[in-house]
């Protein structure tokens, strides 16, 4: 039996289920509705309607393929939530997604949903790659060859930074006001630099659309975090034999959620403050916090892990010096943080730790590892860099960074050849295979590429020696025995 609104009646009772008007307007479009949009925002403003609130409900929109509007739209736009901690675990129908579209397929529908006027806000997860930017400056990739098939076909874009700018230019033409871009991907300033990329694109449009755009469209950045692994197929049949009904868009995920959006909006504004949001002045912070002690610490794990042979995050954390591994990750990011008032870094890193433990997840290293050239930067660069600027060593950071040169040569340490799930892969590989057998020659190499590194740090020879070493020892040795050794407290050369 598929999930559909005509089968409601015929659920186990106790499911939790919405019990609002899905039929009342669309407020919200999403663009890169993924299974963390559906885990994360998409339950909050569920939980926004069960409260009462009218007019949230949200149009979604694929970026790439029409894999999740397949999967959503004979649902109704219903999924399950599947919360699973070692404590325990939870199932609710989620019931905010009106539909799903597809944007290669139509891109009008989606500039036409964005413009409507009942729309007041724009959210996206369509990860880092997605926004066209520099992974160094933050500027629109204004010479990639898309923006520029953007630029010369605006009526059909298809990357984000043409869509919105496409929407909003309708907006305009409609005397309609700006709606609201939310960013909740893991960027700093997520709010910035995506206005900061639709004033490029705006401004190489069309240069009285982006003063508009700059006088009246809001761009808050936001904090997003709770964990949400692939589904797999097993997942879904085992929802199917337990709750007897077939969830082609199923999302698992933890109990634990969290999200901080700033308070700046230039249309309607949903009371998200509500359903435990936090709404606040400065959003910097909490970005900051999440992107060095849980996420670094994430690329950290997913690179040594998976190069140890080990496919869950929860198994990397019971090998041997894993657990030791990450604490030494987060005592060297751990002082680069301008924590908010409140925070507390013991019950944080603590908090984390289960969470990382957590078995009931799943949550695939490989998947994490996917796509390391963009995230490096804000996840290890810049702790590096802050650490190397007040004169501290780094060992642990440059281990994890050395992780992610071993694994962009392709191969495991069982002699097995992988793909680099990388939109950089082709740069990395040309570079390791110009470098040589070396560790030196291709620590070197990988530096070299300034979308990645700068051009800064291949001059630093505290961290270039410290790197240089560590992908020594991971090509000797091999991750486990590196971990387990606790190199990456061992080594420290003073001038790091």
């Amino acid at each position: 039996m598929r999930l559909t609104r005509k089968q409601l009646d015929h659920l186990p009772s106790g499911l939790a289920r919405p019990s609002y008007d899905r039929s009342q307007p669309v407020g919200v479009v999403h663009l890169g509705l993924g299974a963390f949009h559906r885990a994360h925002q998409a339950v909050y403003f569920d939980a926004l309607m069960q409260a009462g609130e009218r007019g949230w409900m949200i149009r979604g929109a694929s970026l790439r393929s029409g894999r999740v509007a397949a999967q959503l739209n004979p649902q109704d736009g219903l999924y399950t939530c599947h919360v699973r901690d070692a404590e325990g675990e939870a199932r609710q129908l989620v019931g905010s997604i009106h539909d799903v579209l597809v944007a290669p397929d139509d891109p009008a529908a989606l500039i036409s949903a964005m413009s409507a006027a009942e729309t007041a806000l724009v959210t996206l997860t369509v990860t880092e790659k997605g926004y066209r930017l520099d992974p160094q400056s933050g500027a629109l990739l204004l010479g990639a060859a898309d923006i520029q098939s953007d630029l010369a076909n605006p009526d059909r874009p298809t990357t984000v930074p043409g869509l919105l700018t496409a929407a909003l230019a309708a907006r305009r033409a409609a005397g309609l006001a700006a709606f609201t871009t939310l960013s909740c991907d893991n960027i700093p300033d997520n709010g910035r630099r995506t206005r900061a990329a639709v004033l490029a694109f705006a401004k190489a449009r069309d240069p009285d659309l982006e003063r508009w755009i700059a006088d009246t469209a809001a761009f808050p950045s936001s904090m997003v975090d709770r964990i949400v692994p692939a589904t797999t197929l097993a997942d879904i049949d085992a929802l199917e034999n337990v709750a007897g009904y077939r969830d082609e868009a199923m999302v698992k995920t933890e109990g634990f959620t969290q999200w901080v959006v700033e308070d700046w909006f230039s249309d309607r504004r949903p009371p998200l403050e509500l359903v435990g949001v936090e709404m606040t002045d400065d959003v910097a912070a909490w970005e900051r916090i999440k992107l060095r002690l849980l996420n670094g610490s994430h690329s950290t794990l997913a690179y040594l892990g998976a190069l140890a042979g080990h496919d869950f995050v929860h198994q990397a954390m019971a090998a041997p010096g894993f657990a030791d591994l990450v604490e030494a990750i987060w005592d060297e990011a751990e002082p680069t943080l301008d924590a908010p008032a409140g925070f507390d870094a013991a019950t944080y890193r603590n908090a984390l730790t289960r969470r990382f433990a957590n078995p009931a997840l799943e949550h695939s290293l490989v998947q994490i590892a996917m796509d390391g050239s963009q995230k490096l930067p804000q996840r290890l660069l810049a702790t590096l860099r802050e650490r190397h600027a007040r004169g501290d060593a780094s060992p642990a950071l440059c281990l994890a960074i050395a992780a992610w040169m071993r694994w962009q040569m392709g191969q495991d340490e069982q002699g097995r050849a992988f793909e680099v799930d990388d939109p950089l892969a082709s740069q990395t590989r040309a570079a390791l295979a110009a470098a040589g057998p070396e560790p030196a020659d291709q620590v070197a190499a990988l530096l070299a590429i300034e979308a990645i590194f700068g051009n800064d740090l291949v001059g630093r020879a505290g961290i270039v020696d410290t790197l240089v070493a560590a992908l020594t020892e991971l090509r000797s040795r091999g991750a486990a025995a590196c971990v387990a050794s606790g190199l990456a407290r061992a080594m420290n050369p003073a001038d790091a």
